[in-house]
């Protein structure tokens, strides 16, 4: 069974940094992992995706400059550094697993339980 464990969300304050993990475990090949972010009322908005293979990285434009996407394939982990945060930033964060494509129109099959990140102003 394929799992996503997130970690690494809490409290910061405006313009300082996180960086979140998500650990997945029960898969032969991964395509690519991603990040989703969640607004309160709102429905999950693409971040980041990263493919697995290459590293090859695509950003939403509201985090382009800001966030970084990384992957450590010996650990099947992928994190994502996130600088220079804003409160327009709060949410809770998922993680994904699936094709590259899918990733970005949010079809992928996998995904983490979320973890909360706030941004005090």
């Amino acid at each position: 069974q394929v799992q996503l464990v997130e970690s690494g969300g809490g409290l910061v304050q405006a313009g300082g940094s996180l960086r979140l993990s998500c650990a997945t475990s029960g898969r032969t090949f991964i395509y690519a992992m991603g990040w989703f972010r969640q607004f309160p009322g709102k429905e999950r908005e693409f971040v980041a995706v990263i493919s697995w293979a290459v590293g090859a990285t695509y950003y939403a434009d509201s985090v382009k400059g800001r966030f970084t996407i990384s992957r450590d394939n010996a650990k099947n982990t992928v994190y994502l550094q996130m600088n220079s945060l804003k409160a327009e930033d709060t949410a809770v964060y998922y993680c994904t697993s699936g094709s590259y494509s899918k990733i970005q129109k949010g079809e992928s099959d996998y995904w983490g339980q979320g973890t909360q990140v706030t941004v005090s102003s």
